[in-house]
Protein backbone atom coordinates (compact mmCIF):
# COMPACT_ATOMS: atom_id res chain seq x y z
CA UNK A 1 0.00 0.00 0.00
CA UNK A 2 1.30 3.60 -0.81
CA UNK A 3 0.52 4.80 2.65
CA UNK A 4 2.51 2.23 4.17
CA UNK A 5 5.27 2.45 2.34
CA UNK A 6 5.36 6.22 3.54
CA UNK A 7 5.94 5.24 6.79
CA UNK A 8 8.73 2.14 6.13
CA UNK A 9 12.36 1.89 7.44
CA UNK A 10 14.32 0.08 5.41
CA UNK A 11 15.21 -1.82 8.30
CA UNK A 12 12.31 -3.03 9.24
CA UNK A 13 10.51 -3.58 5.68
CA UNK A 14 9.25 -7.04 6.35
CA UNK A 15 8.22 -6.50 9.75
CA UNK A 16 5.77 -3.05 8.59
CA UNK A 17 4.74 -5.26 5.62
CA UNK A 18 2.96 -7.34 8.31
CA UNK A 19 0.86 -4.32 10.31
CA UNK A 20 -3.02 -4.17 9.78
CA UNK A 21 -3.79 -1.75 7.90
CA UNK A 22 -7.21 -0.32 9.75
CA UNK A 23 -5.09 0.13 12.70
CA UNK A 24 -2.43 2.35 10.84
CA UNK A 25 -5.25 4.60 9.52
CA UNK A 26 -6.71 5.27 12.58
CA UNK A 27 -3.62 6.24 14.50
CA UNK A 28 -3.05 8.46 11.57
CA UNK A 29 -6.44 10.24 12.47
CA UNK A 30 -5.29 10.15 15.97
CA UNK A 31 -2.24 11.80 15.01
CA UNK A 32 -3.47 13.94 12.60
CA UNK A 33 -6.32 15.62 15.12
CA UNK A 34 -3.53 15.99 17.64
CA UNK A 35 -1.22 17.82 15.67
CA UNK A 36 -4.02 20.24 14.16
CA UNK A 37 -5.08 20.58 18.32
CA UNK A 38 -1.32 21.42 19.25
CA UNK A 39 -0.23 24.02 15.95
CA UNK A 40 -1.27 27.46 16.41
CA UNK A 41 -0.86 28.71 12.96
CA UNK A 42 -0.34 27.79 9.39
CA UNK A 43 3.52 28.08 10.00
CA UNK A 44 4.03 25.72 12.45
CA UNK A 45 2.83 23.17 10.39
CA UNK A 46 5.03 24.03 8.16
CA UNK A 47 8.14 23.92 10.14
CA UNK A 48 7.03 20.33 11.23
CA UNK A 49 6.72 19.33 8.18
CA UNK A 50 10.00 20.89 6.96
CA UNK A 51 11.72 18.46 10.09
CA UNK A 52 11.17 15.55 7.87
CA UNK A 53 7.72 14.26 8.72
CA UNK A 54 6.50 12.08 5.49
CA UNK A 55 3.64 13.42 4.46
CA UNK A 56 1.28 10.27 2.60
CA UNK A 57 -0.27 10.67 -0.44
CA UNK A 58 -3.91 9.38 -1.92
CA UNK A 59 -3.13 6.62 -3.72
CA UNK A 60 -7.33 5.75 -3.81
CA UNK A 61 -7.62 3.67 -1.14
CA UNK A 62 -11.45 4.55 0.34
CA UNK A 63 -10.05 4.19 4.04
CA UNK A 64 -7.87 7.36 3.53
CA UNK A 65 -9.64 10.43 4.34
CA UNK A 66 -7.27 13.16 2.52
CA UNK A 67 -5.55 14.87 4.94
CA UNK A 68 -1.74 14.90 5.28
CA UNK A 69 -0.21 12.74 8.46
CA UNK A 70 2.62 14.84 10.39
CA UNK A 71 4.98 13.06 12.61
CA UNK A 72 7.73 14.18 14.73
CA UNK A 73 10.78 10.77 13.83
CA UNK A 74 11.49 9.65 10.23
CA UNK A 75 11.48 6.15 12.41
CA UNK A 76 7.55 6.09 13.76
CA UNK A 77 6.01 3.26 13.85
CA UNK A 78 2.11 3.41 13.58
CA UNK A 79 1.60 0.29 15.76
CA UNK A 80 3.06 1.78 19.11
CA UNK A 81 1.05 -0.48 20.82
CA UNK A 82 2.48 -4.21 19.27
CA UNK A 83 5.49 -5.62 21.46
CA UNK A 84 7.41 -6.26 18.36
CA UNK A 85 7.91 -2.85 17.61
CA UNK A 86 11.83 -1.94 17.31
CA UNK A 87 13.48 0.46 19.60
CA UNK A 88 12.63 3.54 17.32
CA UNK A 89 9.56 3.87 18.86
CA UNK A 90 8.49 6.60 21.36
CA UNK A 91 8.88 5.69 24.86
CA UNK A 92 5.23 6.91 25.57
CA UNK A 93 2.71 5.12 23.50
CA UNK A 94 0.05 6.19 24.95
CA UNK A 95 1.08 10.07 24.55
CA UNK A 96 3.04 9.22 21.20
CA UNK A 97 1.40 11.36 19.20
CA UNK A 98 1.06 14.14 21.22
CA UNK A 99 3.93 14.02 22.38
CA UNK A 100 5.73 13.77 19.11
CA UNK A 101 4.06 17.06 17.91
CA UNK A 102 5.11 18.74 21.27
CA UNK A 103 8.58 17.88 20.93
CA UNK A 104 8.80 18.50 17.75
CA UNK A 105 7.67 22.10 18.08
CA UNK A 106 9.79 22.31 20.98
CA UNK A 107 12.77 21.40 18.93
CA UNK A 108 11.58 24.07 16.26
CA UNK A 109 11.77 26.78 19.26
CA UNK A 110 15.16 25.59 20.17
CA UNK A 111 16.42 24.88 16.62
CA UNK A 112 15.05 27.53 14.45
CA UNK A 113 17.98 29.93 13.95
CA UNK A 114 15.71 33.39 13.68
CA UNK A 115 14.66 32.45 17.59
CA UNK A 116 12.16 34.62 19.00
CA UNK A 117 10.90 37.40 16.64
CA UNK A 118 11.22 40.29 19.06
CA UNK A 119 14.85 39.46 20.21
CA UNK A 120 15.50 39.95 15.84
CA UNK A 121 13.84 43.14 16.11
CA UNK A 122 16.10 44.66 19.14
CA UNK A 123 18.91 43.55 17.67
CA UNK A 124 18.17 45.41 14.22
CA UNK A 125 17.40 48.55 15.62
CA UNK A 126 20.73 48.11 18.21
CA UNK A 127 23.17 50.20 16.46
CA UNK A 128 26.62 50.75 17.39
CA UNK A 129 28.46 53.10 14.84
CA UNK A 130 32.22 52.02 16.85
CA UNK A 131 31.02 48.27 16.02
CA UNK A 132 30.87 49.00 11.84
CA UNK A 133 34.07 48.50 9.81
CA UNK A 134 32.18 50.01 6.85
CA UNK A 135 32.65 53.35 6.14
CA UNK A 136 28.83 54.15 4.48
CA UNK A 137 27.19 51.85 7.17
CA UNK A 138 29.02 53.87 10.07
CA UNK A 139 27.59 57.11 8.09
CA UNK A 140 24.23 56.24 7.67
CA UNK A 141 24.03 55.21 11.42
CA UNK A 142 25.37 58.55 12.22
CA UNK A 143 22.77 60.59 10.70
CA UNK A 144 20.08 58.53 11.88
CA UNK A 145 21.24 58.73 15.19
CA UNK A 146 21.04 62.73 14.70
CA UNK A 147 18.72 64.42 17.13
CA UNK A 148 15.58 65.76 15.02
CA UNK A 149 16.15 69.05 13.20
CA UNK A 150 12.52 70.08 12.19
CA UNK A 151 9.22 69.36 13.35
CA UNK A 152 7.69 66.13 12.16
CA UNK A 153 4.85 65.40 9.49
CA UNK A 154 1.32 66.67 10.14
CA UNK A 155 -1.26 64.71 8.13
CA UNK A 156 -4.94 65.69 8.10
CA UNK A 157 -7.82 64.19 6.30
CA UNK A 158 -9.23 67.54 4.13
CA UNK A 159 -7.05 68.59 1.31
CA UNK A 160 -4.44 70.98 2.03
CA UNK A 161 -4.58 74.20 -0.23
CA UNK A 162 -2.47 76.34 1.70
CA UNK A 163 0.01 76.84 4.70
CA UNK A 164 1.65 80.13 6.26
CA UNK A 165 3.78 80.78 9.41
CA UNK A 166 2.89 82.82 12.09
CA UNK A 167 5.68 85.93 12.01
CA UNK A 168 6.51 85.78 15.92
CA UNK A 169 5.39 82.55 17.41
CA UNK A 170 5.72 78.97 16.05
CA UNK A 171 2.75 78.10 14.56
CA UNK A 172 1.35 77.20 11.59
CA UNK A 173 -1.90 77.68 9.67
CA UNK A 174 -3.14 75.13 7.55
CA UNK A 175 -6.06 76.31 5.36
CA UNK A 176 -8.06 73.20 3.42
CA UNK A 177 -10.42 72.54 0.67
CA UNK A 178 -13.44 72.41 2.88
CA UNK A 179 -13.17 76.00 3.98
CA UNK A 180 -11.41 75.42 7.54
CA UNK A 181 -8.35 76.62 8.94
CA UNK A 182 -5.97 74.28 11.76
CA UNK A 183 -3.76 76.43 13.60
CA UNK A 184 -0.83 74.18 15.02
CA UNK A 185 1.89 74.61 17.05
CA UNK A 186 5.08 73.11 16.05
CA UNK A 187 8.30 71.66 18.13
CA UNK A 188 10.69 69.29 16.73
CA UNK A 189 9.54 66.47 19.15
CA UNK A 190 5.85 66.96 18.40
CA UNK A 191 2.90 69.37 16.52
CA UNK A 192 -0.12 70.10 19.19
CA UNK A 193 -3.56 71.27 17.45
CA UNK A 194 -3.94 74.81 19.11
CA UNK A 195 -7.67 75.11 17.06
CA UNK A 196 -9.97 74.71 13.99
CA UNK A 197 -11.41 77.77 12.88
CA UNK A 198 -14.22 77.91 10.47
CA UNK A 199 -13.92 80.50 8.29
CA UNK A 200 -15.34 79.64 4.87
CA UNK A 201 -18.35 77.14 3.02
CA UNK A 202 -16.07 76.45 0.21
CA UNK A 203 -12.28 76.22 -0.17
CA UNK A 204 -9.85 78.23 1.21
CA UNK A 205 -7.54 79.22 -1.62
CA UNK A 206 -5.29 81.40 0.49
CA UNK A 207 -4.30 82.16 4.18
CA UNK A 208 -1.72 84.56 5.43
CA UNK A 209 -0.98 86.48 8.71
CA UNK A 210 -0.67 90.39 9.14
CA UNK A 211 3.31 91.56 9.74
CA UNK A 212 2.50 92.07 13.29
CA UNK A 213 0.69 88.80 13.42
CA UNK A 214 -2.58 90.24 15.14
CA UNK A 215 -4.84 89.18 12.38
CA UNK A 216 -5.40 85.98 10.22
CA UNK A 217 -6.33 86.85 6.36
CA UNK A 218 -7.84 84.06 4.30
CA UNK A 219 -10.18 84.05 0.78
CA UNK A 220 -12.08 81.52 -1.10
CA UNK A 221 -13.85 80.04 -4.08
CA UNK A 222 -17.00 81.13 -2.07
CA UNK A 223 -15.75 85.29 -2.97
CA UNK A 224 -15.40 86.17 0.48
CA UNK A 225 -12.60 87.50 2.35
CA UNK A 226 -12.02 86.98 6.26
CA UNK A 227 -10.16 88.86 8.44
CA UNK A 228 -9.70 86.65 12.03
CA UNK A 229 -8.74 87.71 15.28
CA UNK A 230 -5.99 85.92 16.63
CA UNK A 231 -6.24 86.30 20.29
CA UNK A 232 -10.55 86.04 20.45
CA UNK A 233 -10.75 83.76 17.58
CA UNK A 234 -13.47 85.65 16.74
CA UNK A 235 -14.29 87.47 13.05
CA UNK A 236 -13.04 91.28 12.76
CA UNK A 237 -13.87 91.66 9.67
CA UNK A 238 -15.70 90.16 6.83
CA UNK A 239 -15.56 91.25 2.95
CA UNK A 240 -18.44 89.37 1.66
CA UNK A 241 -19.27 89.05 -1.88
CA UNK A 242 -15.39 90.91 -2.39
CA UNK A 243 -14.74 89.53 -6.13
CA UNK A 244 -17.11 88.45 -8.60
CA UNK A 245 -15.67 85.58 -9.24
CA UNK A 246 -13.84 83.17 -6.96
CA UNK A 247 -10.56 84.77 -5.15
CA UNK A 248 -7.55 82.69 -5.87
CA UNK A 249 -4.69 84.73 -3.80
CA UNK A 250 -4.17 86.77 -1.41
CA UNK A 251 -1.28 88.92 -0.28
CA UNK A 252 -0.39 90.96 2.80
CA UNK A 253 1.41 94.37 1.99
CA UNK A 254 1.83 95.78 5.57
CA UNK A 255 -0.01 95.48 8.73
CA UNK A 256 -3.04 97.58 7.25
CA UNK A 257 -3.18 96.94 3.27
CA UNK A 258 -3.33 93.65 1.79
CA UNK A 259 -4.10 92.89 -2.30
CA UNK A 260 -6.43 89.82 -3.66
CA UNK A 261 -6.44 88.44 -7.10
CA UNK A 262 -9.47 86.29 -8.52
CA UNK A 263 -10.32 83.60 -11.59
CA UNK A 264 -11.07 86.12 -13.69
CA UNK A 265 -8.25 88.32 -13.67
CA UNK A 266 -9.25 91.38 -11.90
CA UNK A 267 -6.75 92.84 -8.66
CA UNK A 268 -8.03 94.75 -5.70
CA UNK A 269 -6.18 96.36 -3.11
CA UNK A 270 -7.97 96.57 0.50
CA UNK A 271 -7.25 98.66 3.52
CA UNK A 272 -8.63 96.90 6.63
CA UNK A 273 -9.52 100.34 7.62
CA UNK A 274 -12.46 100.73 5.35
CA UNK A 275 -15.00 98.78 3.72
CA UNK A 276 -14.69 99.25 0.79
CA UNK A 277 -11.54 98.06 -1.93
CA UNK A 278 -9.19 101.31 -2.14
CA UNK A 279 -8.45 100.32 -5.95
CA UNK A 280 -9.94 98.04 -8.76
CA UNK A 281 -8.32 96.72 -11.64
CA UNK A 282 -8.99 94.38 -14.86
CA UNK A 283 -6.33 94.39 -17.03
CA UNK A 284 -5.97 90.50 -17.04
CA UNK A 285 -8.01 87.75 -18.71
CA UNK A 286 -7.30 84.81 -16.60
CA UNK A 287 -6.47 83.44 -12.87
CA UNK A 288 -4.30 85.93 -10.62
CA UNK A 289 -1.96 82.99 -9.45
CA UNK A 290 0.30 85.30 -7.95
CA UNK A 291 0.82 88.72 -5.93
CA UNK A 292 3.96 90.39 -4.85
CA UNK A 293 5.24 93.89 -3.38
CA UNK A 294 9.28 94.67 -2.76
CA UNK A 295 9.88 96.76 1.02
CA UNK A 296 8.93 99.83 -0.78
CA UNK A 297 5.12 98.77 -1.87
CA UNK A 298 5.11 101.33 -4.49
CA UNK A 299 4.75 98.72 -7.18
CA UNK A 300 2.28 95.36 -6.75
CA UNK A 301 3.29 92.69 -9.34
CA UNK A 302 0.79 90.03 -10.97
CA UNK A 303 1.76 86.83 -12.49
CA UNK A 304 -1.33 85.70 -14.03
CA UNK A 305 -1.89 81.60 -16.22
CA UNK A 306 -2.55 84.07 -19.38
CA UNK A 307 1.36 84.60 -19.59
CA UNK A 308 1.48 87.99 -18.43
CA UNK A 309 3.49 89.68 -16.16
CA UNK A 310 1.24 92.64 -14.80
CA UNK A 311 2.36 95.76 -13.16
CA UNK A 312 0.10 98.19 -10.93
CA UNK A 313 1.34 101.80 -9.48
CA UNK A 314 -0.18 101.46 -5.93
CA UNK A 315 0.00 105.17 -5.11
CA UNK A 316 -1.47 105.97 -8.90
CA UNK A 317 -4.02 103.46 -8.54
CA UNK A 318 -3.04 102.44 -12.77
CA UNK A 319 -1.20 99.59 -14.31
CA UNK A 320 2.44 100.91 -14.25
CA UNK A 321 3.55 98.50 -17.19
CA UNK A 322 2.49 94.59 -18.61
CA UNK A 323 5.00 92.53 -20.39
CA UNK A 324 4.65 90.74 -23.40
CA UNK A 325 3.14 87.66 -23.33
CA UNK A 326 4.40 84.48 -23.21
CA UNK A 327 3.18 80.99 -24.27
CA UNK A 328 3.12 79.58 -20.56
CA UNK A 329 1.20 80.13 -17.95
CA UNK A 330 3.64 82.56 -15.03
CA UNK A 331 2.99 80.63 -12.12
CA UNK A 332 5.31 82.08 -8.91
CA UNK A 333 7.55 84.57 -8.52
CA UNK A 334 10.31 85.97 -6.00
CA UNK A 335 12.61 88.94 -5.60
CA UNK A 336 16.01 88.43 -5.10
CA UNK A 337 19.41 90.38 -5.16
CA UNK A 338 18.60 93.87 -3.04
CA UNK A 339 15.51 94.26 -4.75
CA UNK A 340 17.46 94.54 -7.92
CA UNK A 341 15.54 90.87 -9.41
CA UNK A 342 12.58 89.93 -10.29
CA UNK A 343 12.27 85.84 -11.06
CA UNK A 344 9.32 84.37 -12.73
CA UNK A 345 8.61 80.21 -12.67
CA UNK A 346 6.21 78.53 -15.61
CA UNK A 347 4.35 75.83 -16.58
CA UNK A 348 7.18 74.53 -18.57
CA UNK A 349 10.23 74.60 -15.85
CA UNK A 350 11.68 77.92 -16.99
CA UNK A 351 13.06 80.96 -14.98
CA UNK A 352 12.95 83.83 -16.50
CA UNK A 353 14.82 87.01 -14.65
CA UNK A 354 13.67 91.17 -15.09
CA UNK A 355 15.50 93.96 -14.06
CA UNK A 356 13.62 95.78 -11.38
CA UNK A 357 11.28 98.32 -12.56
CA UNK A 358 12.25 96.62 -16.44
CA UNK A 359 8.93 94.01 -16.52
CA UNK A 360 8.55 94.33 -20.11
CA UNK A 361 10.24 91.12 -21.22
CA UNK A 362 13.12 89.28 -19.11
CA UNK A 363 17.03 89.95 -19.80
CA UNK A 364 18.06 86.52 -18.52
CA UNK A 365 16.15 82.99 -19.26
CA UNK A 366 17.38 79.47 -17.34
CA UNK A 367 15.89 75.90 -18.28
CA UNK A 368 15.02 75.43 -14.99
CA UNK A 369 13.56 71.94 -14.70
CA UNK A 370 11.68 70.07 -16.96
CA UNK A 371 8.68 70.11 -14.83
CA UNK A 372 6.17 72.80 -14.42
CA UNK A 373 7.36 75.41 -11.27
CA UNK A 374 3.68 76.12 -9.76
CA UNK A 375 5.79 77.28 -6.22
CA UNK A 376 8.59 79.56 -5.47
CA UNK A 377 9.97 80.69 -2.09
CA UNK A 378 12.92 82.51 -1.45
CA UNK A 379 14.86 81.20 1.41
CA UNK A 380 18.25 83.69 1.37
CA UNK A 381 19.04 87.19 -0.74
CA UNK A 382 20.53 84.40 -3.76
CA UNK A 383 18.20 81.28 -3.34
CA UNK A 384 15.14 80.29 -4.12
CA UNK A 385 13.49 76.64 -3.66
CA UNK A 386 10.95 76.14 -6.47
CA UNK A 387 8.35 72.93 -6.83
CA UNK A 388 6.06 71.67 -8.80
CA UNK A 389 4.08 68.78 -10.10
CA UNK A 390 7.20 66.21 -9.81
CA UNK A 391 6.86 66.23 -6.00
CA UNK A 392 10.39 67.98 -5.55
CA UNK A 393 11.03 70.77 -3.65
CA UNK A 394 14.88 72.29 -5.53
CA UNK A 395 17.19 74.72 -4.41
CA UNK A 396 18.91 77.16 -7.12
CA UNK A 397 21.16 80.00 -7.38
CA UNK A 398 19.60 83.29 -8.48
CA UNK A 399 22.21 85.43 -11.09
CA UNK A 400 23.96 83.19 -12.05
CA UNK A 401 22.08 80.43 -11.95
CA UNK A 402 22.99 77.57 -10.85
CA UNK A 403 20.84 74.44 -9.52
CA UNK A 404 22.17 73.71 -5.92
CA UNK A 405 20.19 70.39 -5.23
CA UNK A 406 16.62 68.49 -3.71
CA UNK A 407 15.84 70.04 -0.60
CA UNK A 408 13.30 67.72 0.25
CA UNK A 409 10.37 65.43 -1.19
CA UNK A 410 6.61 64.58 -1.56
CA UNK A 411 5.03 61.11 -3.20
CA UNK A 412 2.57 63.70 -4.92
CA UNK A 413 2.75 67.30 -6.11
CA UNK A 414 3.24 70.22 -4.11
CA UNK A 415 0.61 72.15 -3.67
CA UNK A 416 1.82 75.06 -1.11
CA UNK A 417 5.17 76.42 0.32
CA UNK A 418 5.68 78.67 2.58
CA UNK A 419 9.74 79.38 5.38
CA UNK A 420 9.43 80.75 8.83
CA UNK A 421 10.64 84.01 9.89
CA UNK A 422 13.91 83.50 10.60
CA UNK A 423 14.37 81.25 7.32
CA UNK A 424 15.40 77.94 9.51
CA UNK A 425 12.15 76.12 8.70
CA UNK A 426 11.00 75.39 5.28
CA UNK A 427 7.35 74.02 5.35
CA UNK A 428 5.55 72.06 2.21
CA UNK A 429 2.28 70.78 1.52
CA UNK A 430 1.31 67.88 -0.97
CA UNK A 431 -1.87 66.45 -2.56
CA UNK A 432 -1.45 63.83 -0.26
CA UNK A 433 -2.51 65.97 2.59
CA UNK A 434 0.73 66.22 4.67
CA UNK A 435 2.55 68.92 5.71
CA UNK A 436 6.84 68.30 5.88
CA UNK A 437 9.14 70.66 7.17
CA UNK A 438 12.72 70.80 5.96
CA UNK A 439 15.64 72.80 8.08
CA UNK A 440 17.39 74.65 5.36
CA UNK A 441 20.02 76.55 7.85
CA UNK A 442 22.75 74.95 6.27
CA UNK A 443 21.97 77.92 3.39
CA UNK A 444 23.29 80.77 5.63
CA UNK A 445 26.83 78.77 5.26
CA UNK A 446 26.24 78.78 1.34
CA UNK A 447 28.87 81.08 -0.58
CA UNK A 448 27.95 83.46 -3.63
CA UNK A 449 28.20 81.79 -6.69
CA UNK A 450 30.56 84.06 -9.63
CA UNK A 451 29.55 84.17 -13.03
CA UNK A 452 32.72 82.56 -14.49
CA UNK A 453 32.31 79.33 -11.86
CA UNK A 454 32.17 76.29 -13.85
CA UNK A 455 29.36 73.30 -13.04
CA UNK A 456 28.20 69.65 -13.92
CA UNK A 457 24.35 70.43 -14.42
CA UNK A 458 23.99 66.46 -14.48
CA UNK A 459 25.20 66.38 -11.47
CA UNK A 460 23.34 69.23 -9.90
CA UNK A 461 20.93 67.74 -10.64
CA UNK A 462 21.10 64.91 -9.32
CA UNK A 463 22.41 66.33 -5.97
CA UNK A 464 20.25 65.94 -3.16
CA UNK A 465 20.94 68.30 0.04
CA UNK A 466 21.16 67.57 3.70
CA UNK A 467 17.71 68.40 4.19
CA UNK A 468 16.28 65.89 1.59
CA UNK A 469 15.30 62.12 2.78
CA UNK A 470 17.05 60.62 -0.09
CA UNK A 471 20.59 60.47 -0.77
CA UNK A 472 22.09 59.99 -4.48
CA UNK A 473 23.23 55.93 -4.55
CA UNK A 474 26.26 57.44 -6.19
CA UNK A 475 27.35 59.74 -2.99
CA UNK A 476 27.84 57.00 -0.71
CA UNK A 477 30.37 55.83 -3.14
CA UNK A 478 32.38 59.11 -3.73
CA UNK A 479 35.41 58.51 -0.74
CA UNK A 480 35.58 55.31 -1.73
CA UNK A 481 36.42 56.31 -5.78
CA UNK A 482 38.28 59.50 -4.20
CA UNK A 483 40.86 56.78 -2.53
CA UNK A 484 41.44 54.38 -5.22
CA UNK A 485 42.29 57.40 -7.32
CA UNK A 486 44.53 58.33 -4.59
CA UNK A 487 46.33 54.99 -4.80
CA UNK A 488 46.61 55.11 -8.11
CA UNK A 489 48.67 58.21 -8.22
CA UNK A 490 50.57 56.28 -5.46
CA UNK A 491 54.01 55.72 -6.91
CA UNK A 492 55.02 53.33 -4.62
CA UNK A 493 51.91 51.48 -5.41
CA UNK A 494 51.61 48.12 -7.78
CA UNK A 495 54.23 46.00 -8.95
CA UNK A 496 57.27 47.66 -10.28
CA UNK A 497 58.03 47.27 -14.08
CA UNK A 498 61.81 48.15 -14.05
CA UNK A 499 63.77 45.01 -14.99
Amino acid sequence: MHTHNQFKTPSDEDELDDLDEDMVVGVIAEIEQEVLNESDSDNDEYDLVDMGAPVPVNDGDSSYDGNESISSDDSFDPNAADSDSDNSMPEDATTGAAGGATSAKRRKDDDNPSGSNRESEATIFDLDEEDETDETVRAMIAAIKKPRSAPPEIKLEDFITDICFHPDRDIIALATIIGDVHLYEYDNEANKLLRTIEVHSKACRDVEFTEDGRFLLTCSKDKCVMVTDMETEKLKKLYETAHDDAINTLHVLNENLFATGDDAGTVKLWDLRTKNAVFELKELEDQVTQLITNDQNKLLLATSADGYLTTFNIAARKMYVQSEPYEEELSCMGIYRGDSKLVVGTSKGRLYTYNWGQFGYHCDMYPGIKSPISLMIPITDRIACVAGEDGNIRACHIAPYRNLGVVGQHNMPIESLDVNTNGELLASSSHNNDVRFWNVKYFEDFGDIKYNDKHNAYKEKRHNLPSSKCTNTSDFFADLTKEDADDDDDPGAGPSNTA
